[in-house]
């Protein structure tokens, strides 16, 4: 990404970003629930989601992209239907822990609070790709990319739209 210092994407692609992360933050941080009982505020905000969405998944990934890049220094490409189903796969099984795993289900709010916190990122840097990489794309100066199954959409829409004009 050091190579590409100008914004990957538009107006469009930035206030989905930041529109989606901050929806994905707060839901996550709120464990999911806000409800408001005898007039008191209840939400299911866990400490332990905070730390492992804003630190245990990104230095995860970070650690993974940084040992894969020494291993095979050329950009990592997965953006067809296979590396965007793995990564909407992984996603589902995080987010639906609390149906499968109940003692893992804090990590439901912390992948959306890493894809809320990661979105946000992306939106301030103009990156283009998947913000599932953002984090780690930026600490490393790479532009690896994996599909997104949301975003990706929503760029590729306003891509073809600028080039209309």
């Amino acid at each position: 990404m050091e190579n590409r210092r100008q914004r990957q994407i538009g107006a469009i692609g930035t206030a989905a970003r930041v529109v989606l992360g901050l929806v994905l933050l707060v839901y996550g941080l709120l464990g999911g629930k806000l409800v408001v009982i005898n007039g008191h505020v209840q939400t299911g905000f866990e400490p332990v989601t905070l730390v492992v969405g804003l630190f245990v998944f990104p230095l995860t990934l970070l650690a993974w992209q940084w040992l894969r890049a020494r291993r095979d220094p050329t950009r990592l490409q997965a953006t067809g239907p296979v590396g965007t189903a793995i990564n909407m796969v992984v996603l589902l099984g995080l987010f639906l822990t609390p149906w499968y795993a109940p003692p893992l289900s804090f990590t439901s709010g912390a992948a959306l609070v890493f894809y809320g916190a990661s979105m946000l990122l992306a939106a301030l840097l103009g990156y283009g790709g998947c913000e599932v990489l953002a984090i780690s794309n930026w600490v490393l100066r790479r532009d690896d990319q994996v599909g997104c199954f949301v975003l990706g959409p929503v760029d590729y829409l306003e891509h073809h739209l600028s080039h209309r004009r």
